[in-house]
Parts: C-alpha cells; structure tokens; sequence
C-alpha cells in the first residue's frame, strides 16, 4: 500500500497530472491507484506546497493600466502594447496602432494618417481596410534606417478598395514662402481640404527632444532654441505644443507642410501612438488641448504617463 503522504509520490504524481497533462485515470491505472486517491493526492500536494499555482492575466491583455489611465485623462480608451514580448517595443507598439485602427474603420470613412517610425511599422501590419479614403496628413520626414511618409501612403494604396490622397512633399521646408507654395499645390491642397472630412486620425505624439521627436533632429540650432524658450513640451504632426496642448507661436510653424492642430481637433475619433518615456509629457498635454480620444501607448511610455497623472493628483488643492 503506497504512503499517501510521501513528498517524493506527491511530487510524481503532481508532475504527471499538471506537467505532462495525463488524466486522473491513466495515473491511477498506471500506479495501482483509484482516481479518488489520485484527487486526493493532488489535494495534499497544494495544501504541502508541493505545487503552487500561479493566476495572472498575460501583460497583452492586462487592461487595468490602460483603463486607470483613460479614466484619469478623460479619454475614450487607452491602450497599452505588451511589453516582454519577442518583438520590439516599437513594433509591439505598432502592432497595437493597426489594430486598434483596423477594428474603428467602418466602410467609406476617411482615415487621416500622419507619420512616424511606428505608424509607419503599423501600416505594414494591415492586410486589410473596408472600402475607404486614406488621407495623408504630413509630408515626407526621411529618417535614417526607416522610410517616409511617401513609401506609407504607397502601402495604403496597395490595398483593395482603398483611395489614397497623397502629399508630395517635405513635411518641413527653409522657409514659409516656399511651404505656401507646396500647399497650394493642387494636389496637396485637395488632399489638405479632405483632411477636413476625416472621421478618423491616426498621429505619433512625442516629447520636443532628438529621442522622441524626427523633426527635431531635422531643424536648426535656431528653431530648436526658439521652440523651447516658447515653451515647447512635444510634437504632432510637426506642429509644437506647450503643456497645455495649445500650439506653440515660433516661425518653425509657417514651414510645416501638413495638417494643422485645429483639423486634428475637429476630428470626430483620432488615435494618438506614444513610444517611450520622453514622450508622456507631450503626450499629456495633448489630451490636455483637445487632442486625442485614443491612446496606443508602450509600457514605458505608459507608466511615465501614470507617475505625472500621480504626481499631478498630489499637488492638488484637497477639497
């Protein structure tokens, strides 16, 4: 007659039920054993700590952070991209973005996408839109080791059913004449007037430093010295914001060939994406001007975004 409370049967029996997937029966029948005493070895192997188990939900759909967030920022959804995965980051995040769009596009709406490196990661990840309008909202920022806004919208085109509204342009010109002149461009200027019918957007927010932002590491010394004694915290779309979300005024803003923040706002649905800590600030500013409904955030930029909100809530006046 086996010892029922023997650590070392408890342990084998544990490893073949929980490990190997073998039934009560087969251990049983294999052990000289009634299934009733299997079960009943099982039992003593969780109460002897012999086996531990272990219930938590996978980071990927861990929603918690993502619903605290939307909740203190005011905002229809945060989303927070799995972090620990064997992706990137980035291209977590950017798996993230096109899902979080190909589930809110609905057939003939017009989708305004602007661009960064994970928009652009993002457009690559869907296979699929419903028949519909894909506006681009910036011109081209070139970025050593990744493509443009051209080569996206070029992606857009190359799905079935879908019309693309392009602008053949830099995103950032040497002055304001000639970004006047690129905007009134016929082509550029249709696809400028569509973007005033957008039912959706999809925009990078990042923090005004060369880490988080592709236009910064493309201005001069002087813009860059301008936009911070302005107060700038973070860019979208090529337009500098301050920590309330209001458009920063510095001549950098008459060169920008794009869409401008008010458009952004008068946008029924827009998704902003956020990769890394530096950009929680611009971020929060954003939502703090009326910009963004969704958040598609990484971890990092995530938990930055938490500790502001916390520390925003400590210095509140008590009531």
């Amino acid at each position: 007659m086996p010892d029922f409370d023997d650590p070392e049967l408890l342990r084998e029996v544990s490893v073949d039920f929980y490990l190997d997937g073998r039934s009560k029966v087969e251990i049983a029948k294999e052990r000289g054993l009634s299934r009733f005493q299997v079960a009943r070895m099982l039992n003593s192997a969780r109460e002897l700590g012999i086996v531990r188990i272990e219930i938590s939900t996978p980071a990927h759909l861990d929603t918690s952070t993502g619903s605290a967030l939307a909740e203190a920022l005011g905002v229809r959804e945060v989303i927070v991209a799995p972090g620990g995965s064997s992706t990137s980051p980035r291209d977590a995040l950017a798996r993230a973005v096109a899902r979080t769009l190909v589930d809110r596009v609905k057939p003939q709406m017009t989708i305004g996408v602007s661009w960064s490196r994970t928009i652009e990661l993002a457009a690559a990840h869907i296979q699929h839109l419903p028949p519909c309008d894909v506006v681009q909202l910036v011109g081209a920022q070139p970025v050593e080791g990744s493509g443009n806004s051209l080569e996206m919208i070029q992606r857009f085109k190359s799905l079935p059913g879908v019309r693309t509204w392009p602008i053949w342009a830099p995103l950032v010109v040497q002055d304001e004449a000639t970004a006047a002149g690129l905007r009134a461009q016929p082509q550029i200027a249709r696809a400028l007037e569509r973007a005033n019918q957008l039912d959706i957007a999809v925009v990078a927010v990042g923090g005004w430093s060369s880490e988080s932002s592709t236009v910064y590491s493309n201005v001069s010394r002087s813009d860059i010295a301008d936009a911070a004694a302005a107060g700038a915290v973070g860019e979208c779309s090529g337009h500098l914001i301050d920590g309330a979300g209001q458009l920063v005024a510095t001549p950098l803003n008459g060169r920008i060939v794009g869409v401008g923040l008010d458009q952004l706002r008068r946008t029924p649905e827009v998704i902003i994406s956020a990769h890394g800590a530096a950009a929680a600030r611009a971020v929060r500013a954003a939502v703090r001007g009326g910009i963004g409904s969704t958040l598609v955030l990484d971890p990092a930029a995530a938990g930055a975004l938490t500790e502001i909100l916390r520390a925003e809530s400590a210095a509140a006046p008590a009531d």
